[in-house]
């Protein structure tokens, strides 16, 4: 034993802390945001503050459009259960078990209370992938092969496409469409930024309206799934109930912020189209616009001349 492991031999796998990719993209999305800020004390006056909170906003719905995408908190559960811990065994253990479900699969969460139980710590998260090009009756059976703890077999076995429950297809189609919906969301949100830009602000708003109606449409694909019964998932005494998780109640309220963003640009275009032109530092200085022209000397020669 080395600090009261074995060194040479495989150890026991960690819970995941948090999704590498959903790192990468908040790190760039972060890059930009912070780039931004450098430049913004060359802004001068209100127009700093317009800037400000068009970029950061415009920044933060992108990030969630694509960072929804590996989250695995589209549904969420959890129960605190006494459950065996093993097959063949009758140990028992007391555990909350969760369930997430994402997009592109289900994790399935195992943490003892407290942790250290029967000599072993019990803190475990696995992966079970349902995207297209992933197996997922490889993973569970690679699961079952690595001996992975009954709670957690027996809530994957749920999602199986063998399994009588029968919710495996629906849930793979349903995430394959949102997952869809949601890409041609963030596409129409970089068109809108670059109507901005142009600046045609007027279809830029109307953009923004298509984006939050496909996040919408995104969110109306994955709740299909809720039209196949659930079979219950007993562990133990204990019945594990899912229910919608911050994922999708944070895309609704993008969506809808989309919306009243879109609504009101276009509005304000067609009732006080200056307030929209100051908003985003595009009203002509009336002051340069009606400046009179300085005075000219005029050579009496040339005149007289005609010319």
């Amino acid at each position: 034993l080395f600090d009261g492991v074995y060194p040479f031999y495989p150890q026991q796998r960690k819970a995941a802390v948090f999704d590498i990719r959903t790192i990468i993209v908040i790190v760039v999305f972060l890059t930009l945001a912070c780039s931004f800020l450098l430049i913004i004390p060359g802004i001068r006056g209100r127009a700093r503050l317009y800037w400000t909170l068009r970029v950061l906003l415009s920044l933060f719905v992108g990030m969630v459009i694509v960072v929804v995408q590996f989250t695995g908190d589209w549904e969420t559960g959890w129960v605190q259960a006494n459950t065996s811990y093993k097959s063949f065994s009758l140990a028992q253990v007391n555990a909350d078990i969760g369930l997430h479900i994402g997009l592109a699969g289900v994790n399935v969460t195992l943490r003892g209370n407290p942790v250290n139980q029967i000599n072993e710590t019990i803190n475990y998260n696995e992966h079970f992938p349902w995207n297209f090009g992933a197996d997922y009756d490889r993973s569970y059976s690679e699961g079952l092969e690595k001996g992975l703890p009954s709670p957690i077999l027996y809530v994957a076995e749920k999602f199986s496409t063998q399994s009588a429950c029968a919710v495996h297809r629906q849930y793979r189609i349903a995430g394959h469409y949102a997952s869809a919906m949601l890409w041609v969301a963030f596409c129409t949100w970089i068109i809108s930024n670059i109507l901005f830009s142009m600046p045609v602000l007027v279809y830029g708003g109307y953009m923004l309206l298509v984006t939050g109606a496909f996040m919408i449409f995104s969110l109306l694909s994955f709740s299909t799934v809720r039209n196949s019964p659930m079979c219950p998932i007993q562990i133990g005494t204990r019945t594990l109930h899912i229910a919608y998780g911050g994922s999708f109640w944070l895309m609704l309220a993008i969506g809808l912020l989309c919306f009243v963003a879109g609504i009101t640009i276009v509005a304000t275009h067609h009732l006080n189209l200056d307030l929209l032109k100051a908003f985003f530092d595009l009203r002509e200085d009336k002051a340069e616009e009606y400046q009179e022209m300085p005075d000219v000397f005029v050579n009496p020669h040339f005149v007289n001349k005609g010319l």
